[in-house]
């Protein structure tokens, strides 16, 4: 029943996420004694904020109260960001993470840190042992964010956004390692 109600629900939950401008990252009800429980989980480009939370959760609470006939029963709301240990699945999820550390471990090949780039919509560019990288997400078999308790070394910041910018910011004697589709 869970299952069934989630993809009735989902489109409405999506729809008040949007319109308050967040993307819908994940979203799930589960049973939860004499209620149901539903999860949602939303992001934006320049994350989200507690007054965000709050703000969203009213706007998905009104659209479920507007919905009752789909739900059928008392609910639970749940609304909240993705935690640092969300895997980086989609283009926008490396967007978001943009000049952060995150540890690749490719389809092929052993795991490594990097510093991410621009991400685009087929790859992304990172910086590992300072050299850039092309990167297909479909080679990318598992990633995620690397907590780091400093500020990231500015050469290296400068060296990605000179990337992005389409300037030639490759260090003198390094060359660029361009990783070809598979």
């Amino acid at each position: 029943m869970p299952n069934e109600l989630a993809s009735r629900l989902q489109p409405i939950v999506a729809e008040a996420v949007t319109a308050a401008g967040f993307d819908l990252d994940s979203f799930e009800v589960q049973q939860a004694g004499r209620k149901q429980l539903v999860k949602v989980v939303v992001d934006s480009d320049d994350g989200v904020g507690l007054d965000e939370v709050a703000e969203i959760s009213r706007k998905v609470s009104a659209a479920l109260d507007e919905n009752e006939h789909v739900l059928a029963s008392a609910y639970t709301l749940e609304v909240t960001s993705p935690g640092l240990d969300r895997p980086l699945a989609q283009p926008r999820h490396w967007r978001r993470a943009k000049f952060r550390l995150v540890r690749i471990t490719p389809a092929e090949g052993a795991e490594f840190v990097a510093r991410v780039g621009h991400a685009g919509e087929d790859r992304v560019t990172v910086l590992v042992e300072g050299r850039l990288k092309d990167v297909h997400y479909k080679s990318v078999a598992k990633a995620v964010v690397e907590i780091e308790f400093k500020q990231p070394p500015a050469d290296e910041l400068k060296l990605l956004e000179e990337d992005a910018s389409g300037k030639s910011s490759t260090p003198a004697g390094q060359t660029e390692a361009k990783e070809e589709p598979k």
